[in-house]
């Protein structure tokens, strides 16, 4: 809870990815709130009223992917939610902002992205920054488990990183300009 809110915050992608990682540990956990409290929540060092809002997010979010039937695999609608925005953003800096450097980073992972979707199996009606996400939380997992990476695969999550990076700071500015009061 506290990380995904600081994480949320300022960086949106590292969010989502954060996200997806706790959905899957809550599966390896399976959903059971008493397991994530013994081997998570408890491993918090925070006073008591931290510990129960904690406790409480982690319930809650079991709560949702019960609710949402994502209890084996998928992502809570507030996650899809959040990628569908940094697709909308993602269109908007390419065709009406044109946005050249982000345009040039399109242009560096593009052949990457081919590539990646034609070996994953991944259909057309998932966007570029979907698919970046999941080729960086694949990444990430991989690392994770200390498993050898091609160093090709490294140069492509390199410029998945970069592309996603960027769209993450627009997003930042966005927000932070619709949430800043105009004066009269």
């Amino acid at each position: 809870m506290l990380i995904a809110r600081e994480k949320k915050k300022n960086n949106i992608a590292e969010y989502v990815l954060y996200m997806w990682q706790v959905e899957d540990m809550l599966r390896a956990l399976q959903l059971d709130i008493k397991q994530v409290e013994r081997h998570v929540v408890d491993g918090f060092r925070a006073d008591e009223q931290t510990r129960r809002e904690i406790y409480d997010w982690y319930d809650n979010l079991i709560a949702i992917m019960k609710n949402e039937k994502v209890e084996e695999k998928g992502h809570i609608q507030a996650l899809k939610n959040t990628v569908d925005e940094l697709t909308e953003l993602h269109f908007f800096l390419l065709h009406e902002r044109h946005d050249p450097k982000y345009q040039y980073l399109v242009t560096l992972a593009a052949g990457n992205l081919v590539e990646f979707r034609m070996k994953s199996g991944v259909e057309h009606s998932v966007s570029d920054v979907e698919l970046a996400l999941n080729a960086l939380y694949g990444h990430l997992l991989l690392r994770l488990q200390k498993k050898e990476v091609h160093p090709e695969t490294v140069t492509a999550m390199e410029s998945f990183s970069k592309m996603i990076a960027y769209l993450a700071v627009r997003y930042k500015q966005m927000d932070e300009e619709e949430n800043t009061p105009k004066e009269k």
